[in-house]
């Protein structure tokens, strides 16, 4: 992924709202998300630019106006489109008379998920937020010894993915107190958040055919913010021996604009290893890997309340981490799906798993946070909370930013939980 005409932070685009160094969404970003006008239209796709968004086959970009043109394009097409979407939408353009036409205000239209979702697999790669919640657990050894030599994760549940603003209930499922003597199924106690990123497959593998980790990034369309809700005292209960089932199956919120790894080419970094840490086995090294297979991109975790809201108060800032200190990169990820000739296809979505910092206050989640439940957090209007309320909102937001580059924004992941269902 290197850097071309398309990254220049001086160019900017005829849609004024674009320029702005406040937005999101300048041109030097195009992310795609799927769209639609009015509720019985079929989805469409289309690319953000500033606060609108341009509809490709309108515009007469793409003929057909799924997504899934898009993902089955080589890494070279999708380059290519890139800079088809560049020129057209930049300033002097001579498509600006056509495509003015095909762009509608985000605020106007309904925003859905990305692509279908096929398969979901979460990965373990945040080691802090890991670490974290091993010391809860396993005091004397945090971190299993398979950690620092193989990508973590487990396969979720494709069909609760939804798209950002989904509003669900607190889920029910068996819990065991600790002086109990057998569960009981309730409503969680413990409602919890995660801060990833979701990682989205482009053209996949043949099955049985691995994917080398030197051609791994050909094969992801890119990444969007995604919130892993998770019922802790659920989790507790059923995670062993298998892993995680009903306590995080119930709801996976993901933010809709999909941010091209070409657009965030300008925020590669050197992949994080601690001196002393095994090195990979060969299948998960390379050194462009070593070199730049990272991403520096902030995190956000943002809180409003139910009483935040009545009051007409602004969202709080929870914590802050940054993809840059993953111990698994996006290539080994998919190198690792891979190896065993695993098939992955397109519309398939990674989650990197929880995405920490190295400081206390920089987890990627209540549990963190709040230390297992046992230290309270005292919002700046005065509520408590160990672990979520009914009525409280989490945002996720995310951005890429270094001097020499234009700022590059995600958008939001947001989701409510509201009171479980009698």
């Amino acid at each position: 992924m290197t850097m071309d005409a398309t990254h220049n932070p001086r160019a900017e685009s005829w849609v004024e709202s674009a320029n702005g160094t406040d937005t999101d969404f300048p041109i030097q970003n195009l992310p795609f998300a799927r769209f639609r006008r009015k509720r019985d239209e079929a989805w469409r796709v289309g690319v953000a630019i500033g606060d609108d968004v341009l509809d490709l086959q309108q515009a007469g970009v793409l003929e057909d106006a799924d997504s899934g043109s898009v993902m089955a394009l080589s890494a070279t097409g999708r380059k290519a489109l890139r800079k088809t979407l560049f020129d057209g939408l930049g300033t002097g353009s001579p498509m600006q008379a056509r495509w003015k036409e095909a762009l509608y205000l985000q605020s106007a239209v309904e925003l859905g998920l990305p692509s279908e979702v096929g398969d979901y697999t979460d990965f373990y790669t945040g080691i802090y937020h890991a670490t974290a919640v091993g010391k809860l657990l396993r005091p004397d050894t945090p971190l299993l010894p398979n950690y620092k030599w193989v990508p973590i994760g487990y396969h979720g549940r494709a069909s609760s993915v939804a798209a950002s603003g989904l509003k669900f209930h607190r889920p029910h499922g068996q819990v065991m107190q600790a002086d109990g003597i057998a569960p009981q199924l309730q409503p969680t106690q413990r409602m919890d958040y995660e801060l990833e990123l979701a990682i989205w497959i482009a053209n996949g593998n043949a099955l049985g055919e691995p994917i080398p980790i030197a051609h791994a990034e050909n094969h992801v369309w890119g990444l969007s913010l995604l919130n892993d809700w998770s019922a802790r005292d659920v989790q507790a209960w059923e995670y062993q021996p298998l892993g995680p089932f009903l306590a995080k199956s119930f709801a996976t919120t993901v933010s809709p604009w999909v941010v091209t790894l070409d657009a965030l080419a300008p925020f590669r970094c050197k992949q994080r290893r601690p001196p002393g840490d095994p090195q990979p086995l060969p299948y998960l090294d390379s050194p462009a890997n070593r070199s730049g297979g990272a991403y520096a991109i902030e995190l956000e975790v943002w809180l409003h309340t139910a009483e935040m809201q009545r009051d007409g108060l602004a969202p709080q800032l929870l914590s802050q981490s940054n993809f840059e200190d993953a111990y698994w990169t996006l290539s080994q990820l998919v190198a690792h799906h891979t190896v065993n000739g695993c098939n992955l296809r397109a519309g398939d979505l990674l989650g990197t798993g929880t995405l920490s910092g190295p400081q206390a206050m920089q987890g990627g989640s209540l549990l963190e946070l709040s230390q297992g439940g046992h230290n309270n957090i005292t919002l700046d209007n005065g509520e408590i909370r160990t672990f979520l309320e009914d009525g409280d909102t989490i945002i996720l937001r995310a951005y890429a930013e270094r001097a020499g580059a234009r700022r590059i924004g995600f958008g939001e992941c947001r989701g409510t939980v509201l009171p479980a269902r009698a």
